[in-house]
């Protein structure tokens, strides 16, 4: 059944997993606004003056385009939950890695490139991978607390 509480957390995945494609990260601006880096889930563009330095990064932009996929799928996916909550694990594990990508590109490349004391402002995007976490956990939740359920009424019969 879709009209479950699962299924409304697993279209907030899908929601926030768009909302990170879509809007920024991370910016950080010098004092003398001299030089800037932004990124997005697409790149990491780093300006200084009127050069530009752009990194690529569509790799994450990707991945967090197939988590909202999944997200999707798994939506209709009510009459097998354990396929549901191996699907929610994945999601999780893709999570976790576009989370350390983030704070990769973050902390270990551009956060170093001028003032290194100053950290920068984190951006929509990056509280859209937040919520995206913390919903497809309470998705996995709800699903176990689902199979429980079922489980327990297959013994009382």
């Amino acid at each position: 059944m879709i009209q479950r509480i699962q299924s409304l957390f697993l279209a907030i995945v899908s929601v926030s997993m768009g909302i990170f494609v879509a809007m920024p990260v991370w910016n950080k601006l010098s004092s003398d606004s001299s030089q800037s880096v932004r990124m997005s889930s697409t790149q990491v563009v780093h300006q200084q003056g009127i050069t530009s330095n752009i990194t690529p990064i569509w790799y994450v932009a990707a991945l967090a385009a197939v988590i909202g996929l999944v997200a999707l799928y798994n939506i209709f996916q009510f009459k097998n939950r354990l396929l549901q909550a191996g699907l929610c694990a994945l999601n999780s594990i893709l999570m976790t890695v576009i989370m350390g990508l983030v704070m990769y590109f973050i902390f270990g490349k551009s956060k170093d490139l001028f003032e290194p004391n100053v950290i920068g402002e984190f951006g929509i995007g990056f509280y859209g991978l937040i919520t995206a976490m913390l919903a497809n956990v309470l998705a996995n939740r709800f699903i176990k607390n689902d199979e429980k359920f079922v489980r327990s009424q297959n013994r009382m019969r």
